[in-house]
């Protein structure tokens, strides 16, 4: 009895270890079944340019097919998105690059640069056919909005650069809205003002007027080499960077390639802009051609900026947070 009993353990122990044998195991290197809970990331933009290159990742978080868990959240000013980075309600946002300085000192580092998104988004337009320069601007009166921004600090430079002292050689009026200005432009009371898409499209397609000058070719021939009208950034509470610096990378690359869709296809992309109410479809399908959409991180990033804070540092301090930011606000 008892070598029956042996035998048949024997034989129960050798099946045993036969069947262990062909469990399947997950192969080195592949993320389990279950997978890894995703990160949640809060972000925001503007209604506008900035926005733009996020589409196509706002599509894909909305049917679930990103990294992370990002939800997007648009605003019609940087006032209100500003607060919502700083209390950690936001953890990055796309805003005005002069505006990301300001909050980094604001925080005394807190708040810092992951990425440029949008250059030049300004143009001169004009109902004539008389400006074929800057120096052309001479005794003109132009209407412009921006004052005490990246807009009004920018036209001054390339007017300063080409001999042109603002309200001595050039009258500037500024008015409080972008709208307001090509409504004017619309009724025929403005001849020649500075806006920035996608409201330079909104008057071209009136058949009114066209651009005279692209403030960023403008900019280029008379900025420091290697610096560029710099309209849009990235920037990130870092406290969240500091804790989740993986998915932040993930998310990076996948904004990267939403930026290249944008500008790639702009049809859907278009489309997108309309669905997601960034900017209405017929406008962002002429507009987005022109408005600079971009991806540079990392030392390119910190290549434009450096030359561009200082262009503003020299205009006026206040408009970069009173210095010039240390290298500490770019992550790179």
């Amino acid at each position: 009895m008892n070598g029956k009993i042996s035998k048949l353990l024997i034989l129960f122990l050798g099946l045993s270890l036969i069947f262990a044998g062909c469990t399947p195991t997950a192969p080195k290197g592949e993320e389990d079944p279950v997978g890894e809970p995703k990160v949640t990331i809060n972000i925001g933009a503007l209604k506008g340019p900035t926005a733009l290159g996020m589409l196509k990742l706002m599509q894909d978080a909305q049917d679930g097919e990103t990294k992370g868990e990002y939800n997007f959240t648009l605003a019609g000013a940087p006032d209100e998105i500003s607060a919502k980075l700083i209390s950690g309600e936001l953890n990055m946002a796309a805003v005005p690059a002069n505006l990301a300085s300001v909050l980094f000192h604001k925080t005394k580092g807190q708040i810092r640069l992951l990425a440029i998104n949008t250059l030049g988004v300004l143009y001169v337009l004009e109902t004539g056919e008389e400006i074929e320069t800057v120096a052309d601007l001479a005794g003109k009166t132009i209407y412009a909005t921006g004052m005490g921004s990246t807009p009004e600090f920018a036209l001054n430079y390339i007017l300063r650069e080409n001999g042109l002292e603002p309200n001595q050689d050039v009258e500037i009026v500024y008015k409080n809205e972008h709208a307001e200005v090509a409504a004017l432009m619309a009724e025929g009371k403005v001849d020649i003002a500075l806006l920035p898409q996608p409201f330079v499209t909104t008057v071209l397609n009136k058949d009114i007027a066209r651009v005279a000058l692209d403030m960023t070719e403008e900019w280029q021939k008379i900025a420091p080499e290697g610096s560029n009208l710099v309209m849009g950034a990235l920037a990130i509470n870092d406290e969240f960077y500091q804790e989740n610096q993986d998915a932040v990378n993930d998310f990076l690359t996948e904004y990267a390639a939403s930026v290249k869709f944008t500008n790639e296809n702009v049809d859907e992309a278009a489309a997108l802009s309309g669905a997601f109410d960034v900017i209405a479809e017929p406008v962002a399908q002429k507009a987005i051609p022109a408005c600079n959409i971009v991806y540079y991180d990392g030392e390119e990033m910190m290549e434009m900026l450096e030359p561009f804070f200082q262009v503003l540092y020299e205009a006026d301090p206040k408009s970069i947070g009173g210095e010039l930011p240390d290298l500490e606000i770019y992550i790179r």
